[in-house]
């Protein structure tokens, strides 16, 4: 009768460590999936970004037109952010795209006009409102990537992370010129 009894114990124990195996599991799947949702909402709203800066360009190009390379280090830095893969890349990329944008609003306050001008109103707060969807989806993105790094990192899910190739994810960091105040030059 104790053979049985034991073989039970056994039995319950094996059931259980799968069932805390299968917990674990699935927790590192939900939270890889939601990693990569963050990063495909941030995706979605630099996407938008990169729409509206040609639009940008054209309008001051009208008002600005001795200011050919302000408006080519957007295009550049646009077109950088474009092909950039990954957080890393992407996060320097975007970081151009601010400090570049920053400066052609700064011309408005050269050009009374194009300060004026309806499209370019619109185009900025357009941008403004990007801005701040790029802000929140990045805390998210990094709040994200932070829950699952940690979790990957922890004991007991350490053994299920590394067993089943659970690799660390990258933040999207500001760096540079992003951090700190943008020349502009006249």
């Amino acid at each position: 009768m104790s053979g049985v009894v034991i073989l039970l114990v056994v039995l319950g124990l094996v059931v259980l460590a799968g069932l805390v195996f299968a917990v674990m599991y699935n927790g590192l799947v939900k939270l890889r999936n939601k990693v990569e949702n963050a990063w495909a909402q941030i995706d979605v709203q630099l996407e938008r970004r990169h729409d509206l800066i040609p639009n940008l360009v054209e309008t001051v190009k009208g008002y600005a037109t001795h200011e050919k390379d302000t408006l080519e280090r957007v295009i550049q830095a646009r077109n950088m952010a474009i092909s950039a893969q990954g957080p890393h890349e992407q996060a320097q990329a975007e970081n151009m795209i601010s400090g570049a944008l920053k400066s052609i609003f700064a011309l408005s306050e050269a050009y009374p006009d194009l300060k004026a001008n309806q499209n370019f109103l619109n185009l900025q707060e357009e941008l403004t409102s990007s801005e701040d969807r790029i802000a929140y989806s990045r805390q998210y993105y990094n709040d994200t990537v932070n829950r699952y790094n940690t979790k990957i990192q922890t004991f007991p899910s350490v053994f299920v992370a590394n067993t089943f190739g659970f690799g660390q994810r990258e933040y999207f960091e500001a760096e540079g010129e992003a951090r700190g105040p943008v020349s502009v030059k006249f």
